[in-house]
């Protein structure tokens, strides 16, 4: 198989963003992002854009929605599939980044999900049930691996009313399951990082985050009249970040609880790619501290080989 692009996958505070752009600048490539959260402008600190590290090198999707809305998986292939054509249409590589695995994978294995329309008749007939009996509704449908689609009712009336739009469109349906979707050629590296030293590296650059003004990017969200609800629906820094701003959480309590929480975000990322070589991507795993040099050579070979 020739490949016709790189992927850099890890957990958080791995060094994904700086092997990323080295991989791009060595491989006349572009960076896309397959962040969740960097999409938004204005929340730099907190997702960890780290713009400053890409310098000549282009990147894509990050910056492409106002801070406040709610992005989602069908927006981001969609945007995704223009930006690697786009690259692609340059004679470029291009390079994907990222961190989130629902997005990432989907990316990867070639996932199209369809614009499913608005049912009104079947919001109507679900407006009222609680969420315990929309989720139940919802797992007769679909096994429900993205407990997102059931965090509230309203996402979970549109995840029933999406599983009811393939049920009565089924061409469409397989285009948007597994089955149905033609993989990328993407040589995918994962970087191999121990557990001690990710710890490590999330504590430092937490503090290094705070130090650098991440409370004050979090006070001028939400003084530009972005409801504290929307910060806190974004997770982690954003949660923990707004529930001290508005008096939930003293500092310690912000601190500590997110510290943990970035923690048990990395290990369920850790979970995710490996769920992913079990699911029939092929991962290669380098160590997250390679020399530039080195880590450059080694994809370069596993690129040609």
């Amino acid at each position: 198989m020739k490949y016709e692009s790189i992927a850099i996958a890890g957990p958080t505070a791995s060094g994904k963003t700086q092997k990323a752009v080295a991989i791009a600048a060595a491989f006349n490539g572009e960076v896309i992002s397959a962040d969740s959260r960097q999409v938004y402008t204005g929340m730099d600190l907190g997702t960890g854009k780290d713009l400053e590290e890409y310098g000549k090198v282009p990147y894509h999707l990050i910056d492409v929605a106002p801070a406040g809305s709610k992005y989602n998986l069908h927006m981001y292939l969609r945007d995704f599939r223009r930006a690697y054509a786009d690259v692609m249409s340059r004679g470029h590589l291009p390079v994907v980044c990222g961190g989130s695995g629902m997005y990432l994978e989907n990316a990867l294995g070639g996932m199209i999900l369809p614009e499913v329309p608005e049912n009104t008749e079947l919001r109507a007939a679900l407006e009222g049930k609680t969420l315990e009996e929309l989720t139940e509704m919802l797992s007769r449908m679909k096994t429900l691996h993205n407990v997102t689609d059931v965090d509230t009712c309203k996402r979970a009336i549109r995840a029933i009313e999406i599983q009811q739009y393939y049920i009565q469109h089924p061409d469409e349906a397989r285009s948007a399951a597994k089955e149905g979707a033609t993989p990328l050629r993407t040589l995918i590296i994962a970087l191999d990082i121990p557990r001690e030293a990710r710890r490590h590296k999330i504590s430092s650059r937490l503090e290094r985050r705070i130090q650098n003004g991440m409370l004050d990017e979090v006070r001028r969200l939400l003084d530009s009249g972005i409801p504290a609800d929307d910060l806190i629906y974004y997770g982690l820094e954003y949660k923990f970040l707004t529930l001290h701003l508005t008096g939930h959480l003293t500092y310690d309590e912000m601190l500590h609880g997110l510290e943990t929480a970035i923690h048990q975000f990395a290990k369920r990322q850790m979970t995710w790619l490996r769920g992913m070589e079990r699911r029939g991507f092929i991962l290669h795993w380098l160590p997250y501290d390679m020399p530039d040099a080195d880590f450059i050579e080694a994809v370069r070979r596993l690129y040609e080989a």
